[in-house]
């Protein structure tokens, strides 16, 4: 995101019930950036983007008031918190018999520590299971350890041709034309070659750390049917890929298997998938390919993240948005010694830093194979400040930090050749596009209201 950079806070469960009834108009669609459609065909995930955009809803779902609620934080960590907040059943009113009335018990703590603790036994009869194989691949590592990065087939491969005939001719010839072509492997799509350099992070990491499950697992959490898999695993064992575990369900979302799969991110090319992860927590984003062909870093994974919105939360871009830059610029310098709130991503950023000072830890930091760039249309000397203490105030470094002042990105981004580059504006993310960078779009904070059709 840019100077102000706004993606949308996730949507109180009061409200989501009148957002999605809004959104059954054609004039108006559920986490819709600039130049995006909404679409909820179920095989394919979503229409192509890289084609002709209609025109998108460019209205505030929130009400007028326009106010975004602050980012609860990561899948894995709201469901722990979740599960933590359960309370036992609560007394009874006086006057009211125990166990009377229309609601329902909630589950004991004890009951929800006897299902961590069965849980527990489960993962490790597994472990034992695994130990006991001969084998030259890789234990996937246990959930709670694992860094879950979650794709979709279509931001995985190029689904483009599939897709098309999925919409013009219908389900059943669609997986007809992928069981026909099952042998012919897919191209790669927009989160191809970030994969690929998630799991060469993944082979140092074992070679420094044979025993440890601190690293990424990669998941496939696609609608395809089933019947389409034999395709995606023989494009992924072509490639050389380690992806060992898929969700496929059938024409179904599959977001609320997000949580359950314990998330980090999740990259999709549908935006109202990513709309929906986003509003139930987990860092999320819509992948965009580029236009161009570029030569991505083989041993050295790199990720840029705007700051507003992405990194940190949207409350200074709404200062901005609102009230111009010069009270933009006195608000920052007014609370410099002030940690802005946390975006969507600072739990991604928060995980590739752990995993850096495992390398820095074995002396490898000149050969770290992971580079974290801050690319902000910030300025530095009158708001850069803040953006750099929160930074320090939460413990996180970052390899690169570009302030440009309002300048575009696309530039920098080529020198960088990111494997991917978080930002909530849309302009942002095609000017990315043109030059050759793989974009992803994070639909969070005000600057969604802001979105202008293309």
């Amino acid at each position: 995101m840019g100077l102000g950079s706004g993606a949308r806070a996730p949507v109180d469960p009061a409200v989501r019930g009148e957002l999605r009834a809004g959104c059954a108009s054609g004039s108006e669609g559920r986490g819709v950036g600039r130049g995006q459609e909404r679409d909820c065909s179920p095989p394919g995930e979503g229409r192509d983007r890289s084609g002709p955009r209609p025109q998108a809803c460019t209205a505030p779902r929130r009400g007028s008031a326009g106010a975004f609620p602050a980012w609860p934080g990561r899948g894995r960590e709201a469901a722990a918190a979740a599960a933590s907040r359960s309370p036992a059943t609560a007394p009874a009113a006086p006057g009211t018999m125990s166990g009377s009335g229309p609601e329902e018990p909630q589950p004991s703590q004890a009951s929800e520590e006897d299902r961590q603790q069965e849980a527990e036994q489960d993962w490790a009869a597994a472990k034992a299971f695994y130990d006991n194989l001969v084998t030259q691949r890789p234990r996937p590592p246990k959930p709670q350890n694992a860094i879950t990065v979650a794709v979709s087939s279509r931001a995985l491969f190029n689904l483009v041709e599939e897709q098309r005939i999925y919409e013009e001719q219908g389900v059943e010839k669609y997986v007809e034309y992928q069981q026909k072509n099952e042998n012919i492997i897919l191209k790669p799509g927009p989160a191809f070659y970030f994969v690929k350099a998630l799991e060469h992070v993944n082979t140092r990491l074992l070679e420094l750390y044979p025993d440890d499950e601190e690293r990424f697992d990669i998941v496939l959490m696609t609608n395809v049917h089933a019947q389409v898999g034999v395709r995606l695993i023989n494009s992924i064992n072509h490639y050389g890929l380690t992806i060992e575990r898929f969700c496929m369900t059938g024409g179904q979302s599959p977001i609320g298997y997000l949580t359950a799969y314990l998330t980090n991110l999740y990259l999709s090319a549908d935006s109202d998938k990513v709309q929906e992860a986003i509003e139930a927590g987990i860092a999320s984003a819509t992948m965009f390919t580029a236009n161009k062909d570029v030569v991505y870093s083989d041993t050295q994974l790199r990720v840029a993240f705007d700051g507003d919105a992405v990194i940190f939360s949207d409350e200074s871009e709404q200062i901005f948005k609102e009230q111009g830059l010069d009270r933009f610029f006195e608000h920052e310098q007014l609370n410099e010694n002030k940690p802005l709130a946390q975006g969507p991503l600072k739990g991604f950023l928060e995980d590739l830093g752990k995993l850096q000072k495992k390398f820095y830890a074995k002396n490898e930091r000149l050969n770290c194979p992971i580079r974290t760039y801050l690319v902000t249309a910030r300025s530095a000397a009158s708001s850069g400040a803040r953006v750099l203490k929160t930074l320090r105030s939460w413990g996180l470094e970052i390899d690169e930090a570009l302030f440009l002042a309002g300048a575009p990105k696309g530039p920098i981004l080529v020198k960088i050749h990111p494997h991917i580059f978080f930002d909530d504006q849309m302009f942002h993310i095609e000017g990315a596009q043109k030059l050759g960078a793989i974009a992803a779009h994070v639909p969070y904070g005000i600057s969604q209201k802001y979105q202008k059709s293309s």
